[in-house]
């Protein structure tokens, strides 16, 4: 049968995994057409009814509407296409820090029919570069403050073809000006739903990142499911938070879901705590993006601020302690929307509108998604149960040309890799990522679990469970990595009372036997725990 596509550049379409090895497909109750551009469908739909409505906002107070910011994208088209010469299916990389210009290079790449590989900002050469022959990037559009790094990675791969935009040394060759000579219009390239949209690389928590491919369809497939149905956004909303575009939980939070509502979002390019705190105070916003460290941190400075207009915070990329949750809640009077998504499945698949949120627990299945839990064999297990995520729905792990797929997915299902069970009402409880089971004695210790015991301690800052091995007894134990609050000296003592406070709150098996104290903790970019960089380093 012949693939539908749009795609003259075929390269990414011939690295999917072969059918057998293709997640299963739910489109229940999603109608799409066979032909789909999905920047078409967000960005030209809306500007189309709502032209001069904010779209995009800035920490500087730079405002673009949703005209502005489809012409923009309609120059940076052309560009791309009449000036550079691209092709629908080619990859053209992205590097800037959240920005309008971005967000703007972001729906042009699509317009054009290219493919988009967001990168994050932080990311030195050999990443890149890593990414750029992984995908075998051919064009970039890049912020001149992080041009560096980019041209040190294409020192060896000078095929790609770079543009560089915010450049103050050469404003004449910059993307501006190439901007400039266009018209603003853009004959939008036709793309097959299934036609690949983005490559997305996962963060590297595990290890060596893997290129995640997601269609057009996908794109639109998370703004009529998640935001849709668990989130639901207005067109009054202005959208805020953390995470780079470059990270899919960024990129759906702080981009597609504000344009698919008709809202508004405020990009920072730094965006730590104190400065979510003051974007909701200075500009209104309604609704956060961020992971749970954040929360903790912002609970413990937001007493003097007016967050009146905050009334949806989200938490995903690491499971949320219910501890954090309660403190956000006692604080502001905010029930913290939990989620798990992945890279491979483009956004969250589990996660409940807050009038079904229960605290502690990630959620239920987001409508349009499938999930159960099943044992190592693939089998469906019973409530209660302990065992691996499984999940179905209109999007999928769809890795380039990578022999980990057949890790990932399996006789349609995907697998992202958590321990979980369910209860009797649908609710999923995380217990850890399968590889943070530690077996201890003949118990299976959760690490998240003991992590959870811990950072509900005052002294405790920020804190990760790993298992550590005992060669002479051949067992494993529980070994806590502790970044202590301000203030608190690194003891012995203090060790030994973080270790008596876990057993005063879970079985006395599951207390640390070591606490070790650290000044950092190993995250990705993201902030995701590196916790592979730890079991390393207690062995």
């Amino acid at each position: 049968m012949t693939r539908l596509t749009g795609h003259v550049d075929s390269f990414a379409e011939e690295r999917l995994p072969p059918p057998h090895d293709m997640p299963e497909v739910l489109l229940s109750g999603l109608a799409y057409s066979q032909w789909i551009n999905a920047a078409v469908e967000l960005l030209d739909r809306q500007a189309e009814k709502y032209a001069n409505r904010r779209c995009i906002l800035t920490a500087a107070g730079k405002t673009w509407t949703y005209r502005q910011l489809l012409e923009a994208s309609n120059r940076i088209a052309a560009v791309l296409v009449d000036d550079l010469g691209l092709q629908p299916g080619n990859r053209v990389l992205l590097r800037a820090p959240n920005g309008p210009m971005l967000a703007a290079c972001w729906f042009a790449v699509l317009k054009a029919g290219g493919i988009v590989v967001t990168t994050m900002p932080l990311y030195r050469s050999a990443e890149l570069r890593g990414m750029i022959e992984k995908a075998q990037v051919t064009y970039a559009l890049c912020d001149a403050r992080l041009r560096d790094e980019l041209d040190r990675a294409c020192a060896d791969v000078p095929a790609v073809n770079r543009l560089f935009f915010n450049d103050e040394r050469a404003p004449g060759d910059a993307l501006e000006g190439r901007m400039a000579s266009k018209d603003g219009a853009f004959a939008n390239a036709r793309t097959a739903a299934e036609d690949i949209a983005l490559i997305a690389f996962t963060s590297g928590t595990t290890g060596t990142p893997k290129a995640a491919m997601h269609y057009h369809r996908d794109v639109m497939a998370i703004c009529d499911t998640y935001c849709a149905r668990v989130l639901q956004p207005d067109e009054n909303d202005l959208f805020c938070g953390s995470p780079p575009l470059g990270f899919t939980f960024g990129l759906g939070g702080l981009l597609l879901f504000p344009v698919y509502a008709g809202a508004a979002t405020l990009l920072l390019e730094r965006a730590g705590p104190p400065e979510l705190l003051d974007a909701v105070a200075r500009f209104g916003v309604t609704t956060i993006f961020t992971a749970p460290l954040a929360y903790r941190a912002m609970a413990a400075n937001c007493a003097s601020l007016d967050l009146q207009t905050l009334r949806t915070c989200v938490s995903a990329g690491e499971t949320l302690p219910k501890a954090i949750w309660d403190e956000w809640n006692a604080k502001t009077g905010i029930r913290i929307l939990d989620g798990i998504g992945s890279t491979e499945m483009l956004h969250i698949f589990i996660g409940s509108p807050v009038d079904g949120v229960r605290p502690g627990s990630t959620g239920r299945a987001v409508p349009g998604y499938v999930a159960e839990i099943h044992d190592d064999e693939g089998r469906r297990v019973e409530n209660g149960i302990v065992g691996r995520l499984a999940v179905k729905g209109p999007t999928g792990c769809k890795y380039l040309d990578d022999v980990r797929q057949k890790n990932y997915v399996e006789n349609g299902w995907n697998y992202p890799g958590d321990a979980y069970r369910r209860d009797d009402d649908g609710y999923f409880w995380y217990v850890a990522r399968t590889d943070d089971m530690i077996v201890s004695a003949g118990y299976n210790i959760s690490g998240p679990e003991v992590e959870h015991v811990l950072i509900a301690h005052a002294d405790v800052k920020e804190v990760a469970v790993v298992g550590n091995r005992d060669a002479l007894r051949e067992t494993n134990y529980v070994k806590a990595f502790v970044v202590l609050a301000e203030g608190c000296t690194p003891t012995t003592e203090k060790a030994q009372e973080l270790c008596d406070f876990c057993k005063t709150q879970i079985a006395p098996f599951k207390a640390p036997r070591e606490v070790e104290f650290v000044a950092a903790l190993p995250r990705t970019e993201t902030g995701k725990l590196q916790r592979y960089k730890l079991r390393s380093s207690s062995r």
